[in-house]
């Protein structure tokens, strides 16, 4: 599933909170339909199947409730994207990234194949149940974590015993810390903790640079890996760092440490075109002046291969920067599929971050110095992000409103993600007249929808009742610019006619 995650450490927040940010986006052709919803003990399974790769699990007696993003229709599983639960745990899964094939034949993905023959007769094969994907992960870890930490050691078992079917990323935070773990091959995977003083950017590619395999074998203070991680790589000799007769490598690493990037990844010419330009226009974004991002002379191109995993960002970063970012289509580049600069050959030649077939982001924040019901805010909005507005609500509920639960198969504008697919496509067709209308329905649910926020936490008042308050709000705000941007789609028809018949 083709994705773009911003994750920001508290040290790099504006508030001290932990951010994971997610935009999940469908293949291409594709639009699929999210909802928000509230899971509660009572509706967790005790025994989960998979519809994909039909893999069942004997899961824990104790879930805890938690939030998430699944899928409005049932037909490909749950695919419950991204959430946060009441020990304020959030965990987003997944962020599809690359491998090369000199992995994925040392240890193969876990792919479902179907019965074959009749049973009973001597040619019959029994269906081979597939790893554990996309569609599963939230379901499977979230409800029974206390930590991010604990999340990735969760995830890591299940990895280790059931193995995966793709290639993907997770990442689970707490209010302290930021935990995002790869997976390699069928079986193993690497972990390693978000510094609290940096955002990462991940755009559909393994992406962690530097790992320290000694510290993932040991105390694991800031890297974890599956048992056998190491044995792995020398049998299949997969670490590629060069190291001089000093111990020494390249890059002044020490015989333990070794770039993950080069030794489980890809460096493809679709990777120079679809995913590295993403995390290029993030980091441009974040850190305009610690780098030289454009002209013939330009320190990193958005073909480079060797964009940092992580970057110090030069202010500290706010939510709404976040959405931003998260919205990119190359704006002041000869890139932007919308822009009138430069030649259009070089226009929507790279792969937007803000695309057509966005489902759903969610920005989860959490944030330690608030109370326990206050600690987590889960922002949520669905569409095409250019065009659609970042909505926060507390996490710490037991249901979710109307107007971002109930999504259904028809379009509805009684549907937050149905007018926001809406809203972006006449948006699209009439970009500069809509635009205005756009930017000035974003800001204002920010700022209605987070005024209830802090209103709610002063007096202490029902959190679900302020949910339910905030979306009142945003379908009212919704509403409008529709209507807005349904007026300037109709007034730029192509079969219009200046003559009045009146």
């Amino acid at each position: 599933m083709p994705c773009t995650t911003i994750l920001v450490g508290r040290n790099a927040s504006y508030d001290g909170s932990t951010i994971v940010a997610r935009n999940e986006d469908s293949c291409n052709g594709e639009f699929t339909p999210k909802r928000f919803a509230v899971v509660r003990p009572c509706d967790q399974p005790n025994n989960y199947t998979s519809v994909i790769s039909q893999v069942s699990i004997e899961l824990p007696s104790n879930p805890q409730r938690y939030t998430s993003l699944p899928n409005a229709l049932p037909n490909e599983g749950i695919w419950a994207a991204a959430g946060v639960n009441e020990s304020n745990v959030g965990m987003s899964a997944t962020e599809t990234i690359t491998s090369n094939p000199r992995v994925l034949a040392a240890d193969p993905l876990v792919t479902y194949r179907a019965a074959q023959g009749t049973p009973g007769e001597a040619n019959y094969v029994a269906q081979q149940p597939g790893g554990i994907g996309e569609e599963d992960m939230v379901t499977l870890v979230l409800p029974y974590i206390h930590t991010a930490r604990e999340g990735v050691l969760r995830l890591g078992e299940l990895l280790e015993r059931y193995g995966t079917y793709e290639m993907n990323g997770i990442a689970f935070h707490d209010a302290t810390e930021i935990w995002w773990l790869e997976t390699i091959g069928g079986h193993h995977w690497i972990a390693r903790r978000v510094p609290d003083d940096c955002y990462v950017t991940m755009p559909n590619q393994l992406g962690i640079d530097h790992f320290d395999l000694e510290d993932a074998e040991g105390e694991g203070r800031e890297n974890l890996c599956s048992k056998d991680l190491r044995t792995f790589m020398q049998m299949n000799h997969l670490d590629l760092t060069v190291r001089y007769h000093t111990g020494m490598g390249t890059d002044g690493s020490r015989p333990h440490t070794f770039n993950p990037r080069l030794a489980f990844g890809s460096a493809t010419d679709a990777d120079r075109v679809y995913n590295t330009p993403r995390a290029w226009e993030i980091q441009r974004f974040f850190n305009p002046r610690s780098g030289s991002w454009d002209g013939p002379d330009a320190g990193l191109t958005p073909e480079d291969n060797c964009i940092p995993w992580c970057q110090r960002p030069e202010h500290k970063i706010t939510v709404e920067e976040v959405k931003h970012a998260l919205s990119l289509h190359y704006q002041g580049t000869p890139y932007d599929p919308y822009g009138r600069a430069g030649s259009p050959d070089l226009r929507g030649l790279y792969r937007p971050i803000g695309i057509n077939r966005t489902s759903q982001l969610s920005v989860t924040q959490l944030r330690g110095d608030l109370p326990q019901e206050d600690c987590a805010l889960q922002w949520i909005t669905f569409g095409s992000n250019p065009f659609n507005a970042l909505v926060p609500l507390f996490a710490n509920v037991d249901e979710s409103p109307a107007y971002f639960a109930t999504t259904g198969e028809t379009v509805s504008t009684e549907s937050f993600y149905w007018a926001n697919r809406l809203i972006g496509a006449l948006a699209d067709a009439c970009f500069n007249y809509s635009i205005p209308h756009i930017e000035r329905y974003q800001q204002e649910v920010v700022a209605q929808c987070y005024a209830v926020i802090l209103k709610t936490r002063r007096a202490g008042s029902s959190r679900a009742k302020a949910n339910q308050e905030i979306a009142d709000i945003v379908r009212k705000l919704t509403d409008h610019v529709l209507n807005e941007v349904l007026y300037e789609a109709s007034m730029h028809m192509r079969n219009r006619f200046s003559r009045s018949d009146g």
